[in-house]
């Protein structure tokens, strides 16, 4: 007879925690929590972002965001979210909103949304620097902010036109109880408005609400050839974590009030610019090393020699190589091929009836 083994209590036990532990892990992991996410809230028709799983790392951001404007990167993507578009057309606008201090956020309508991976600091200094070198003559504006480091970069049109947008902590707050505050509009429910870290989440949506304003006040930005390239990198649900935490209802009605606003933001700046610009939110809970960043001038030349090398290098490459080799390496072609042609003419052309000099000579002869 098959004799059936008894569990006692204190296994029984143990089995039921280990089977919990193992269902919760799996709950979790088909729920998504994927960690860090690129989701791109809005694009034109002509820019194909692709649905699906596919991660993109960190550093791959600034030559994503150079490719759906239309410019060329150093190293290939090779990533299938985006597919090619049409060669000639090209966004007006890319905006790319930075959030620290989340994981993902939740947004009733986008275009896609991608795993990050390997979230290390970037910064679009590579594009503005592009776009301002091929648009130097219609001056494009090139904005990136950061409101909780008090840093500020603006190109072309961009000083003129948000000169007048609060750059400081203490010029935000000093805007967030001016006629248009957003505090007259924003449930804050949890939030105070006393309290440093919330007046910090608070003036980075004053900033926001103050470029949507900005813009529809310039409209005639959105109708130039040149592209315009927004940065922006928002903190203030890193700073509410940190003092209250993640499971307070600060943060957590923080988090829900930040997705609406940006998906807001995304709308208005999208309609703007004619449904013709790009806007990304970057979320990232934190970066895996701290960035920092040199100061330099967007106007500077880059040295492509390296002469003070103590090892003997050779020169940097130059990415415009190729270009120059190409049309040295033809024309050479075209001019050797012009001269065996010419001189295969001439080698078998008959003096007599070939050539006029020749041909007035020989008839002077016969009269005379």
């Amino acid at each position: 007879m098959r004799r059936e083994a008894k569990m006692s209590p204190t296994a029984r036990s143990r089995m039921e925690a280990l089977s919990s532990v193992v269902f919760a892990f799996l709950f979790v992991y088909a729920n998504g929590v994927r960690g860090d996410t690129l989701t791109v809230l809005q694009a034109p028709d002509f820019v194909s972002f692709q649905k699906g799983e596919w991660p993109i790392s960190g550093e791959k951001i600034p030559d994503l965001v150079a490719l759906t404007m239309g410019f060329s990167v150093q190293e290939d993507l090779f990533w299938p979210g985006l597919q090619a578009g049409p060669l000639f057309q090209r966004p007006r606008a890319n905006i790319l909103v930075v959030v620290r201090g989340v994981d993902s956020l939740t947004f009733p309508q986008s275009v896609a949304t991608y795993p990050l991976e390997n979230p290390v600091p970037f910064t679009l200094d590579g594009v503005a620097e592009t776009v301002h070198s091929l648009f130097a003559e219609d001056t494009p504006v090139v904005l990136q902010l950061a409101p909780s480091e008090e840093r500020l970069y603006m190109l072309g049109k961009a000083n003129a036109v948000f000169e007048d947008l609060p750059v400081t902590l203490q010029q935000i707050r000093s805007r967030l109880t001016q006629d248009g505050s957003v505090l007259a509009t924003l449930p804050l429910n949890s939030l105070s408005k006393n309290a440093e870290a919330d007046l910090l989440f608070l003036s980075e949506i004053q900033v926001l609400h103050d470029i949507t304003a900005l813009l529809q006040r310039h409209r005639h930005l959105a109708k130039d050839h040149s592209p315009d390239l927004y940065s922006l990198e928002l903190s203030g649900l890193e700073e509410l974590s940190r003092v209250y935490g993640k499971d307070s209802p600060q943060y957590r009605h923080a988090v829900a009030l930040l997705s609406t606003v940006l998906q807001k933001f995304g709308e208005d700046v999208y309609a703007l610019y004619s449904n013709g610009a790009v806007v990304e939110v970057v979320t990232v809970k934190n970066f895996e090393a701290p960035l920092t960043r040199k100061s330099r001038s967007i106007l500077e030349s880059k040295q492509i020699s390296n002469p003070g090398s103590p090892y003997n290098l050779a020169y940097k490459y130059n990415f415009h190589y190729a270009v120059v080799f190409n049309i040295v390496l033809w024309l050479m072609i075209i001019l050797a091929l012009a001269v065996i042609a010419v001189s295969y003419s001439l080698w078998n052309m008959d003096p007599g009836y070939d050539s006029i000099i020749y041909r007035m000579t020989n008839q002077k002869i016969r009269m005379d």
